[in-house]
């Protein structure tokens, strides 16, 4: 597993926003596991949200922000690192904060290595603890339909059959791999697995604040292939009591106790989905070359370009490749997207739907096919990769040239 830190946003500029994400989600291992606009809202993330580090922009208003931050940093010193960053060179502010329990402050526009090296010696010191952390793949269907939910279940049963990338010593001991169902309506997880838990995703949101290693336990089921399953609810109302906090705290739970996670999102990219993709790792886009989920890409991409999301964990994933009849050509997306393609599957649509309807992923249905063999090697890909080698932000969504958080808080002009 690689080194993780977990950051809790402050920030109520709304215009600051995306550069703030696009700056954290630049430095490797960073991983937001909650932005608040709203400062009240703060103790409940503490609570609810593990982490390493509390960032907080103290503009527009730094003394009214300082009047809610303080009481809680003087409460939580020694369990967060807080960084605090505003444009008010006033001396009595920065001794009120230091006194409070701030760890650094930076006056903008400051060189993006200063906050890069901050995060990565909080992480450092985070792996001498020995604290777990799990990576999360998150998988987004472009469009119905697209096999977005068949990719989620076969990536995360070929990760539970990896050997070597597991915390302990024993080089030979297979990974521990959660498959969480977050179409919270729809989601078929559960029922392309031919399982019937006992507990789903509903019973851990109820008190998300307290969710502890024996309640996650218990709502898992433990599948024969190695992934324990955290299904949907079992009926729309139970869904509809589910925000995306709960699913963001429900999955910072889960990291700590696995080595991957697997998200499974419905389609559509809201601000549900928004939540999980601060949290990620990877992000897995599955599409068909058919024009409505290429068009649907070209839109998700856009969007995680303007919103400041890392262009470079995406992975893009064509799912039935080599289909002849009335299908795009490859190279035409791929210059339509701006980005190559970077796993392809193989066309087998009979196993693929015999698999489903018989409950059964392809490692026991069908393991010698060319369909398994590239769920295999997409898993195993995967979970080699340290440091994500994908497009720059520069080749997503309008190709316009992105200035970084800190040319933008400096005023340069586009």
């Amino acid at each position: 597993m690689s080194r993780t830190v977990r950051v809790i946003v402050v920030n109520a500029d709304e215009q600051v926003a995306p550069e703030l994400r696009a700056a954290l989600l630049a430095v490797d291992g960073v991983r937001i596991v909650a932005e608040i606009d709203e400062p009240a809202l703060l103790p409940q993330a503490m609570a609810q949200f593990p982490a390493e580090v509390l960032l907080i922009h103290l503009d527009p208003h730094p003394a009214a922000m300082m009047d809610v931050i303080a009481p809680l940093l003087e409460a939580h010193k020694g369990h967060l690192a807080a960084i605090g960053m505003t444009d008010d060179r006033d001396a009595d502010l920065v001794v009120r904060a230091m006194r409070a329990g701030m760890r650094e402050f930076l006056w903008k526009p400051f060189p993006p290595e200063q906050l890069c090296e901050i995060l990565q010696r909080v992480g450092a010191e985070a792996q001498s603890a020995g604290r777990r952390c799990g990576r999360l793949f998150v998988v987004l269907g472009t469009c119905g339909g697209v096999g977005a939910t068949s990719l989620a279940i076969n990536l995360a049963v070929e990760l539970a059959q990896l050997e070597g990338w597991t915390a302990e010593a024993n080089p030979t001991a297979r990974p521990r791999v959660a498959l969480v169902d977050l179409d919270l309506r729809f989601g078929q997880v559960a029922i392309q697995l031919d399982v019937q838990p006992a507990y789903t995703i509903a019973e851990l949101a109820e008190t998300p604040e307290q969710i502890d290693p024996q309640m996650l336990e218990r709502a898992m089921f433990k599948h024969a292939c190695g992934v324990h399953v955290l299904a949907r609810p079992a009926d729309f109302a139970q869904a509809e009591q589910i925000t995306p906090a709960h699913a963001a705290s429900v999955l910072a739970s889960l990291l700590e106790h696995y080595d991957f996670v697997i998200a499974d999102l419905p389609v559509r990219f809201d601000p549900g989905a928004r939540a999980v993709f601060d949290m990620a790792d990877t992000y897995l886009l599955v599409l068909q070359l058919l024009v409505p989920a290429v068009r649907n890409a070209d839109r998700i991409l856009q969007t995680l370009d303007r919103s400041g999301y890392a262009a470079e964990r995406l992975r893009l994933v064509c799912n039935r490749f080599g289909r002849e009849s009335g299908y795009l050509e490859p190279g035409d997306v791929e210059a339509t997207l701006r980005r190559k393609l970077d796993f392809t599957l193989p066309d087998d649509w009979k196993l693929s739907s015999t698999a489903v309807n018989m409950g059964a992923p392809l490692l026991s249905h069908a393991p010698k096919t060319k369909l398994r063999q590239a769920y295999r090697q997409m898993a195993l890909t995967l979970a080699r990769e340290k440091e994500p080698a994908g497009e720059t932000p520069d080749d997503v969504g309008s190709g316009r040239e992105r200035k970084g958080l800190f040319s933008f808080l400096a005023g340069a002009k586009p």
